[in-house]
């Protein structure tokens, strides 16, 4: 468990994290989402007892970092997949964390194999690719079978047979009963890899909810309806509690009030064909840059703005 209290840091004049609380509980995968700059990496890094907070606080397991008997045991983090002595071997630099905490050479070769690099485990770290990297820090991670993982960003780097195998990882330790936190800028891959998610802007919290709950609260209510005979459904659906409005195309109506089998019904009734039946939805990505449009902290014109 992940709790955090009026989780506060700066640097000089600036807040970067800005009372920021929740509570993460075992069993499930969260994302930590929030654009460039939103305080995602110091929050973690506070997590791990890398920064120390200007106010609040922040425990795992009910303890500051600082204070846990065998931290790798209880907590696996990757900040930074970088972080490792280029000139070490992947094996020598697993062993090394092994041997500061009583972990068993046996568990090295474990996690080598279960992170796919079991056949380079000798070749030193600075030769590896992005992703290679990625790997040998999710496998540092795992090293102490910890109850609490965080990944920040792990899916850098990796191509499409890696990033796979990290959302079923992730999946895997949550129905273990480990709490799972995880970064990530990739929203489509974050759509079907966790279950809740924080959202942060600017250091401070945006929301904090189920991944079903985030998405609905976006606006993704209403039906788009397409007919040939759009004022006369336009008609029969105008009753009180139903909104209708104009489309974006021709023959287009969106119907807010009423669910799509109450709409065929009615235009059944009445022999009125329609060509499409759609309930209206947004995707996460599209939920995510409406909550925080105003938080990015770097904007990017419009192509349709930029002559190029």
């Amino acid at each position: 468990m992940i709790e955090a209290q009026e989780l506060t840091k700066r640097y000089g004049d600036k807040t970067v994290v800005d009372r920021l609380s929740f509570s993460l509980k075992p069993g499930t995968v969260t994302g930590f989402l929030g654009p460039n700059g939103a305080g995602k990496s110091t929050t973690m890094r506070m997590i791990v007892g890398l920064d120390t907070p200007t106010s609040g606080s922040v425990t795992v397991n009910g303890m500051r970092y600082a204070r846990l008997p065998a931290p790798l045991h209880e907590v696996g983090a990757l900040i930074d997949a970088k972080a490792v002595h280029p000139g070490r071997t992947a094996r020598a630099h697993l062993r090394i964390l092994a041997a500061t905490h009583g972990i068993s050479g046996k568990r090295v070769d474990e996690v080598l194999r279960l992170v796919g690099l079991e056949g380079v485990a000798d070749k030193r770290a600075g030769k590896f690719s992005l992703g290679m990297g990625q790997r040998l820090g999710i496998a540092a991670a795992l090293l102490g079978n910890p109850a609490v993982v965080i990944l920040d960003e792990p899916v850098n780097g990796l191509d499409p047979e890696g990033v796979l195998w990290v959302r079923h990882l992730l999946q895997r330790l949550a129905r273990e009963g480990r709490t799972v936190l995880v970064s990530s800028h990739l929203m489509s891959e974050m759509a079907v890899t966790a279950e809740r998610l924080v959202v942060i802007g600017r250091g401070r919290l945006l929301a904090d909810s189920s991944m079903d709950e985030f998405v609905r609260s976006a606006g993704g209510k209403g039906v788009k309806v397409v007919t040939d005979d759009v004022d006369r459904l336009r008609v029969l659906l105008d009753v009180s509690g139903v909104s209708v409005t104009a489309g974006s195309g021709a023959g287009q109506l969106l119907v807010e009030g009423l669910g799509s089998r109450d709409i065929g019904r009615v235009a059944a009734a009445h022999d009125i064909a329609l060509v499409e039946l759609t309930p209206r939805g947004v995707s996460l990505e599209e939920a995510f840059m409406e909550l925080t449009r105003d938080s990015a902290e770097y904007v990017t014109a419009g192509t349709e703005e930029v002559m190029l």
